[in-house]
């Protein structure tokens, strides 16, 4: 059964992406390996996110940075390290989800054709022959251990460009059960890129680029699901610093104007561009550095006033560079389609007095101090209001029995009890303002470091299995003794011991009713993995899901029927279109994601599809 279910699948895959081909999405594009299964893209419900099955799942990982420095890839592999072996550990350690900062630059050269060169990497392999030197040596083949030897091209020395080994690393992530999601960190390729404002305006780089460059990618991994989804840039920011002055347009800010540097504005026409050409991906979108006080009457057009004496002169909440995520209560990101709307997630980053001291920690700070005096109107709000998913993209620091340690304690476990995801600031120990989970030998892990975030990662209560998002590759790889899939969690763990998700607030519905912040179209019906694994019966009021060619059961022919109007356009009955519809919206076209359920309902990888 097992082998003809990887048979089945590997059908499915084939057939999905001529479906894909034949819908125009992948075109004229560097090629990339599709996904076995591409059944691992997530969507929101409320607060929360969601697979395709309709379980909650929790994003918890880390940032690696490199791809947006001045040497074009992941620090870390200069030395004798492997690329895969590093993976490895990081799956081994439970991190599920890594944030890979890249330049747009960088970006753009890859979509012109034309990608940069790499620096500070090593990798060569000893070719399949014998080796004789200039001076008649002879070094036989395999003497010396390879290092990132698919790096490089057959020759064993000319290393591969930029786009090259970035294809290379995301098939090692998948390999690794590992999920990506991409953060333009800065317009150019510069190590404290970071600190420029926009995403546009340096290096020659225009909104449009910005823009162009992160659709390109996104169509290009549209059926590759390692790649999740796209933060769209780094730290929008920038404060007013004259008195009288009207707000420059050298900052970021958020209204409801369509101003370049009105950020809420730039991040929904981006959003929608991506979605067209891969619907399933998510988008995270950070906030900014300023807000003004609107409650007062305060907007970007008020001209501002040095150094406030009193409580009334104040005009401007600070935040953490791209933290600042008040505008989201008067001017949301709405996107043109509920489906759209599903895949914002709001990123904030958050940091401790180590970073710098904040006026939120000029006391003797706790989680509800710290919730007042800024989390809560500035971003917490949004997931206690069942607004949207929240991911913290960057927070962390150094480890040293101080108010920082104190800090990261207390955001830590509200993540925990309240089902925030998050990325942890950073892999890399070459970050002055943090550290890294690794010392300079990009190999030993900071122990005292890593036991914060652990208990923030993503975990079954008393096994201890760390619990990856892809449903087929478990975390750490096939054999991995330390992680599981998504699957084999709500299978077998779910029930008997639970995770450290549900240690706090309430765990939502595996089949989420619409929420009072959706439209009414968002209603979703999923197929449930706590419902008796036998067929589903008909309902009295619906057709059953699943059953295209309406016969009365759901079988192969119902996947073929599915597949063939997706790639011919061959038409179906109007309840056959109903009953093909496994996940999401209801009031939609079936697509590849629903033949795919269907296909493994039958193959009975899925105990159930929605009745």
């Amino acid at each position: 059964m097992k082998v003809f279910k990887k048979l089945m699948a590997g059908v499915s895959a084939l057939a999905l992406s001529f479906s894909l081909a034949a819908s125009g999405m992948g075109t004229a594009l560097p090629a990339v390996a599709a996904d076995d299964t591409n059944d691992d893209w997530l969507h929101a419900v409320g607060s929360r996110l969601y697979d395709s099955q309709g379980n909650e799942v929790w994003l918890t990982g880390a940032n690696w940075f490199g791809f947006n420095c001045s040497e074009n890839c992941l620090h870390g592999l200069n030395t004798s390290n492997n690329a895969e072996d590093m993976l490895a550990a990081i799956a081994e350690r439970g991190i599920n989800v890594l944030r890979f900062p890249i330049s747009t630059t960088l970006l753009k050269s890859w979509m012109d054709g034309k990608p940069h060169k790499v620096s500070s990497v090593q990798a060569a392999f000893n070719p399949p022959v014998d080796q004789i030197g200039e001076d008649g040596t002879v070094t036989p083949a395999g003497a010396y251990d390879d290092v990132n030897r698919d790096f490089v091209l057959e020759d064993g020395t000319t290393l591969k460009n930029s786009m090259e080994i970035f294809d290379v690393i995301i098939q090692k992530c998948k390999k690794q059960g590992i999920k990506v999601f991409i953060d333009i960190h800065s317009p150019d390729e510069n190590n404290s890129g970071h600190s420029y404002e926009l995403w546009y305006g340096k290096a020659g780089i225009t909104t449009k680029d910005w823009q162009d460059s992160l659709v390109w990618l996104a169509e290009k991994y549209a059926n590759d699901d390692t790649i999740i989804g796209y933060d769209l840039k780094n730290e929008p920011h920038g404060k007013r610093m004259y008195s009288g002055e009207k707000c420059p347009t050298t900052i970021a800010k958020w209204d409801d104007s369509t101003d370049e540097n009105n950020w809420a504005y730039a991040a929904t026409q981006c959003a929608e561009a991506i979605l067209d050409v891969n619907p399933n991906a998510l988008i995270f979108i950070e906030g900014i550095e300023q807000y003004p006080m609107t409650e007062k009457g305060y907007t970007f057009d008020t001209p501002d006033v040095w150094e406030p004496q009193t409580e009334e002169d104040k005009r401007w909440y600070g935040a953490w560079w791209g933290g600042n995520l008040r505008g989201v209560k008067d001017y949301p990101i709405k996107m043109s389609t509920p489906e759209k709307q599903s895949k914002i997630v709001y990123s904030p980053h958050d940091y401790g007095p180590s970073v710098y001291p904040q006026t939120w920690f000029a006391k003797e700070f706790t989680t509800e101090t710290l919730l007042d005096d800024y989390w809560r109107d500035t971003w917490a709000y949004i997931n206690e209001q069942d607004i949207a998913p929240l991911l913290i993209g960057e927070w962390g620091g150094f480890v040293d029995g101080t108010k920082n340690e104190q800090w990261m304690r207390l955001l830590q476990q509200y993540m925990i009890n309240n089902h925030i995801n998050h990325t942890y600031w950073c892999i890399n120990p070459n970050s002055g303002d943090t550290g890294g989970l690794l010392g300079y030998d990009f190999m030993t892990w900071d122990e005292a470091r890593y036991e914060i975030l652990e208990k923030a990662l993503w975990q079954t209560k008393t096994s201890g299995k760390f619990i990856g998002l892809d449903h087929q590759i478990p975390l750490g790889g096939e054999g991995s003794t330390t992680g599981i899939t998504v699957t084999d969690y709500y299978a077998t763990y779910a029930k008997s011991e639970g995770s450290n998700l549900d240690a706090g607030g309430e765990t939502k519905p595996q089949n989420p009713e619409v929420t009072p912040t959706q439209p009414a179209t968002e209603q979703v019906t999923e197929p449930a993995t706590d419902k008796p694994a036998d067929k589903p019966t008909d309902a009295p009021d619906k057709g059953l899901c699943g059953d295209v060619d309406e016969s009365g059961k759901v079988d192969i022919i119902d996947v073929i029927a599915l597949e063939k109007n997706l790639m011919t356009g061959e038409k179906l009955s109007a309840q056959g279109k109903k009953n093909a519809v496994t996940t999401g919206a209801q009031n939609r076209d079936p697509d590849a994601v629903d033949a795919l359920n269907i296909l493994k309902y039958v193959v009975e990888i899925y105990p159930s599809l929605p009745v």
